[in-house]
């Protein structure tokens, strides 16, 4: 007897098992359809099997406030810091600048990266303004942190924080363009579905 065959003994028995077989098998066809689609179908439905479903991918609700909380607590004891800087107020400008002018260039380059992930869609002096100003604000930031003549420790808070910030700024801008992207998925494959439905 051939390996895999079920044995039976009656007719109806027997067509039993193959209907059972045959249902299984073709279960275990459309799992594997499901998961072991090429990485470039991903996000999209298959217009010749309407029944293979793609879920779209998002973040948890956890994460998104874990994200949120992060940044908005780095941004408090970053203005709390600079707001009773000891010194000049021409320094505690400075530093407050150089934290502005940062942030913003963390925001500028991980658009920029996500933008070219694929494919480079942006010239080459866009990619330099992006890298460059993002290493100048930082440079400028560290160095004026460095020379202030504070307290060490109120230094090491503020370096801290300053890191702080701009680690969560990229983590933001990451969620929110993975919910964008996320969105533009659904929006496309429910017009997907629309025109099938109509070509039906």
């Amino acid at each position: 007897m051939a390996a895999g065959i079920t044995p039976c003994t009656g007719l109806s028995r027997c067509a039993a098992l193959t209907q059972r077989d045959i249902a299984a098998r073709a279960g275990a066809a459309h799992t594997a359809s499901i998961f072991n689609s090429p990485p470039r179908a991903k996000g999209r439905r298959s217009m010749s099997n309407p029944n293979v479903i793609t879920i779209v991918r998002r973040d948890t609700k956890a994460w998104r406030a874990q994200v949120w909380i992060s940044f908005f607590l780095a941004v408090v004891l970053c203005g709390s810091g600079l707001a009773y800087l000891p010194g000049a107020d021409i320094d505690r400008a400075f530093m407050i600048m150089g934290y502005v002018f940062c942030l913003a260039a963390a925001f500028s380059l991980a658009k920029f990266i996500r933008d070219n992930e694929n494919k480079k869609s942006d010239t080459p002096m866009w990619s330099m303004v992006a890298w460059g100003g993002f290493a100048a604000a930082m440079a400028l930031t560290g160095w004026g942190l460095a020379n202030m003549s504070i307290n060490p420790t109120y230094k090491a808070f503020l370096g801290v924080s300053w890191l702080f910030l701009i680690s969560n700024a990229f983590t933001l801008a990451k969620t929110l363009r993975d919910a964008h992207e996320a969105e533009l998925q659904q929006a496309r494959l429910e017009g997907m579905r629309q025109r099938a439905e109509a070509q039906q």
